[in-house]
């Protein structure tokens, strides 16, 4: 929090009033994810950045997708935007094929607000590929909460 409210004595030092995003990539940053929103939210807009990469490697990889998890819900409940960054569809990016864990990574993605790719030779294969898995996810999820729609495989009509 003290970071936070260093950047935002800064901020008003210029008389910026810029949102801010808070990049949570540390083990400490995670531990501390309600104070530094509550500090954050105090003036301006907030939203927060999970850099999943970091934060395995600080937190533990068995441990992402629990950190991830309560990030996610945690802002929601906050009703404050997450962007889901770190190797998303990155075989795509680089070398033009995705691994069918970064497929289903993507697809995961769909829980966040916006999900940031790294660049690349093949960038935009890599977004329309995202673009059009998560246009397919939303069909079965609105954020963590799953939808209960016809599903395309029990269509028996024909």
């Amino acid at each position: 929090p003290e970071d936070v409210d260093a950047l935002l004595a800064a901020l008003e030092g210029y008389g910026a009033h810029p949102g801010i995003v808070l990049k949570i990539e540390t083990e400490q940053g995670f531990h501390n994810l309600v104070r530094l929103l509550l500090t954050a939210m105090r003036t301006y807009p907030v939203g927060i950045m999970i850099a999943r990469g970091d934060l395995a490697i600080e937190c533990g990889w068995e441990r992402l997708a629990e950190l991830q998890e309560e990030i996610l819900w945690l802002s929601e409940a906050a009703q404050v935007p997450v962007v889901w960054a770190t190797q998303v569809l990155e075989g795509k990016t680089r070398k033009g094929l995705p691994s069918r864990a970064e497929i289903s990574d993507a697809a995961m993605s769909q829980r966040a607000d916006c999900v940031m790719l790294n660049k690349g030779p093949h960038i935009i294969e890599a977004i329309e590929m995202l673009d059009n898995i998560l246009r397919r996810m939303q069909a079965h999820h609105d954020k963590k909460t799953a939808t209960l729609r016809k599903l395309s495989v029990a269509d028996v009509s024909g």
